[in-house]
């Protein structure tokens, strides 16, 4: 993981002042969710203009490295760049900007006279920026940025957190603190002789679906391209890349895009043998040739409760990881040490399928598609204020105004993507830094420049996978068939693209859906002791009504606010709770 923090004075010939520069290099600790001891520190300084970076790598083997210096200026590029050499390019463009750049990135650049910094199309790798009356700010931790810009005292922003508990993460540019403003996707922010611009290079508009097959092929062919070039820096990590295979359509395609590429792999399912994951995964590695485990789940003796975590130290630790963009409902990866070791799943392809707010979607009708948009921001208007209900109105504003395929299409990108994924991310990240194909700059942009309602029918994806990889057309696919052979006829002699479903098993019990009263009663009576602090949210008698019966029904929603309150609590930043018991939760019979 790499942190990175900008400085520009706003009246360069003053410099930045020596207090604010000591109040970074204190703040780092707080701020970059790992053990003090493995954090290694570079800085770099101009009169009037500072970049600082951090990472908890353990070496210097990494490219491109922690900040690459030229000529009077220094770049430091957060996350993987498909051509690591393109450092250079970003460094020596007259203008920055992320826009022709492949990898899943964001960037920061320093120069005599200038601090800018730059978002990927999805912006999964953040940028955060702020201002004082002395100097603007700008990095990759909210948190840092915040402290850098306004001192250890956080002021949040208490209406912007009304989208965390509705949804447990930000529907907007928003971030918990006062101030502090995440930087839109595909955008570059910029100070130079004190003043500060944000620019914006607009999103790709799709083309209409193809109507021969001519054209499709050239459409797939840029797409898979994109795809192709993503997975390039993992031909130089001299072992296998460990891809997590199921019987679905992503994992399916990450592989088949490693098998094109040439680059050396292996598979591991986890599930029991009669699983669809574990039989499709197993003919899709025995196709492929490659190495296949399978890990079967931990069998343990039956017990009638199990012990949980008290929720006040999970929180703290998914706010320390997360920043606050992130509800504790969420499971988040732990920290362990850096490994450079490649991995790789199919994490995200859902954005080669038109992305999740359109998946969950079985009538485009534009009335439809506006319900779903308001129903996004608008969630549970019984349970708020009338100021946050205005404020989540506002935010939706622009999103009703233009079509809705497009708009959700979108939304996905800057929100479930550049906003909870991008929070929640940050506890793998400290891990390594795996190579997310789905989520590189240039693949993005190519499938958010095709026809939505072809994306959605998933025949671009079924098309890709059978392009990487011919010996994968057949497998069939776990849970529900391709979308797009629901209507289509087949003739006698054509094969329809078959599927395995799983049995069902009512999804499994999970202590988090199912609190229990024990743990049901701490979450209540945290959030009821805390309530005046989220009075100007919601409404206190529609937060109590969720604790009308012992145990709690509707319990995402109440992690989230358990989240908030504590946030506002001053719990977090700070020291981590100590002395709290496990909780035990009932185990249903």
């Amino acid at each position: 993981m790499r942190v990175y923090l900008g400085l520009a004075a706003k009246r360069p010939e003053a410099g930045i002042p020596e207090a604010v520069l000591h109040t970074v290099r204190a703040s780092i600790e707080t701020a970059f969710p790992v053990p003090a001891e493995v954090i290694r520190p570079r800085e770099w300084h101009r009169p009037g203009v500072s970049l600082f970076a951090w990472t908890n790598e353990p070496d210097d083997s990494r490219t491109p490295p922690l900040l690459a210096t030229g000529h009077d200026r220094v770049t430091g590029v957060n996350g993987n760049l498909a051509v690591p050499g393109d450092v250079d390019r970003l460094a020596g463009a007259p203008e920055l900007s992320a826009e022709a750049v492949g990898g899943c990135f964001s960037v920061f650049r320093a120069t005599g006279t200038e601090l800018a910094a730059a978002t990927a199309i999805h912006r999964v790798c953040p940028v955060y920026y702020a201002e004082t009356p002395d100097v603007h700010v700008i990095g990759s931790r909210a948190l840092l940025v915040s402290l850098a810009a306004f001192g250890e005292r956080i002021e949040w922003d208490v209406l912007a957190l009304q989208s965390m508990i509705r949804q447990g993460y930000f529907l907007s540019d928003e971030t918990p603190y006062r101030g502090v403003s995440a930087l839109p996707p595909s955008s570059t922010v910029t100070v130079r002789g004190g003043s500060r611009t944000v620019t914006e290079a607009p999103l790709p508009v799709a083309v209409a679906a193809p109507s021969s097959a001519r054209r499709r092929r050239a459409l797939i062919g840029g797409l898979a391209d994109a795809l192709l070039t993503s997975v390039e820096p993992l031909r130089a990590a001299g072992e296998p890349v460990n891809l997590a295979l199921t019987g679905g359509r992503d994992s399916r395609l990450a592989a088949a895009v490693l098998h094109a590429a040439g680059i050396p792999l292996r598979a591991t399912t986890n599930g029991l043998d009669s699983h669809p994951d574990v039989i499709l995964a197993g003919r899709i590695a025995g196709a492929l040739g490659v190495e296949h485990t399978v890990i079967p789940p931990a069998r343990t003796e039956r017990r009638d409760a199990v012990l949980v975590e008290h929720p006040l130290a999970r929180t703290y630790e998914t706010l320390r990881t997360c920043e606050g963009m992130t509800s504790a409902y969420e499971s988040i990866v732990g920290y362990l040490p850096y490994n450079a070791r490649p991995t790789m799943s199919g994490q995200s392809g859902e954005v080669l399928r038109a992305g999740s707010f359109l998946l969950l979607q079985s009538d485009l009708s534009p009335k439809a598609l506006r319900r779903r948009i308001d129903t996004t921001f608008m969630r549970d208007k019984a349970l708020f204020s009338a100021e946050a209900n205005d404020h989540a109105r506002e935010l939706a504003r622009p999103w009703q105004e233009r079509e809705g395929v497009e708009a959700l299409d979108q939304m996905y990108v800057f929100y479930r993507i550049g906003r909870w994924q991008a929070g929640s991310r940050a506890g793998s990240q400290r891990r390594g830094d795996p190579v997310w194909p789905f989520l590189d700059n240039r693949v993005v942009r190519a499938a958010l420049g095709l026809d939505q309602a072809w994306r959605l029918s998933e025949e671009v994806v079924h098309e890709l996978i059978t392009t990487f990889a011919p010996k994968l057309r057949h497998i069939p696919i776990e849970g529900k068939p391709w979308r797009f052979t629901a209507d289509r006829r087949y003739y006698p002699w054509q094969r329809k693209p078959g599927f395995l479903t799983a049995p069902k098993t009512g999804g499994g019990w999970s202590w988090r859906t199912s609190p229990g009263e024990a743990l049901s009663g701490v979450l209540r009576d945290h959030i009821l002791e805390h309530l005046d602090l989220l009075a100007p949210i919601v409404s206190p008698d529609e937060v109590r009504k969720l604790f009308a019966a012992p145990v709690v029904t509707k319990p995402a929603q109440v992690w989230h606010l358990y989240t908030v309150a504590t946030m506002l609590s001053g719990a977090y930043p700070g020291k981590a709770p100590e002395g709290l018991d496990e909780i035990h939760v009932q185990v249903p019979s």
